[in-house]
């Protein structure tokens, strides 16, 4: 794809990004021209096109971005030890703070792959699986040491990622609770869905450093 050299293209090429992710997350991928997005960011339409050949190279790029970034997000913040409750909560917590903090991104990630082509959207959805892995792990681990109560590890992944992905439909972070605070009550939500009491000690993976 192209990419046109320094900062000042660098920026542009940022700010079409960021232009084109609230655009999309408004008014969904088919009904976002690339005229309106270049006027969104105030270049020509033309100049687009240097960036992002086509209007669907720029959906598959902040797809791969967005996907990118939350796999290394819990790369980061991944526990190294083998305590699998301790683990989930790392997870979950993660997971809904980085949606939070990306809800448009999230949106278009969620909402948009349709508008891919047939091997782009394998290559998202491998991505999406890698990262789902990791829930998948935990679960099953915790399953056979006993810290889990639950017969299904691939079904009870789905119905999480599901439940800690939709906070951003509702959560709004000016009103009357914090992320931390929708966190910890979803977090009792996940360790009753898999059947585990939470940890009587403290995590501080709720904080930044």
């Amino acid at each position: 794809m192209a990419r046109t050299a320094g900062s000042d293209g660098q920026k542009t090429e940022a700010a079409i990004r960021d232009a084109a992710v609230n655009l999309i997350a408004r008014h969904g991928y088919e009904a976002v021209t690339m005229r309106q997005l270049a006027a969104e960011v105030g270049v020509q339409a033309a100049a687009l096109y240097r960036y992002f050949p086509t209007k669907e190279d720029l959906l598959y790029d902040l797809m791969i971005a967005h996907m990118e970034a939350l796999i290394d997000s819990w790369e980061l913040v991944r526990p190294q030890h083998r305590d699998c409750p301790a683990r989930l909560v790392a997870f979950v917590a993660n997971h809904i703070r980085f949606h939070v903090e990306r809800r448009h991104s999230t949106h278009v990630n969620n909402m948009e792959l349709r508008s891919l082509s047939h091997e782009r959207l394998s290559t998202i959805l491998k991505l999406r699986n890698r990262y789902e892995k990791e829930l998948r792990t935990i679960l099953r681990e915790g399953a056979e040491d006993g810290s889990f109560l639950i017969e299904d590890s691939a079904m009870t992944a789905m119905a999480i990622i599901q439940m800690i992905t939709g906070v951003i439909v509702w959560f709004r972070p000016d009103e009357r609770l914090s992320v931390d605070e929708v966190t910890e009550t979803y977090l009792a939500m996940t360790m009753r869905l898999v059947g585990a009491a939470r940890h009587s000690e403290k995590t501080h993976v709720l904080e930044r450093a």
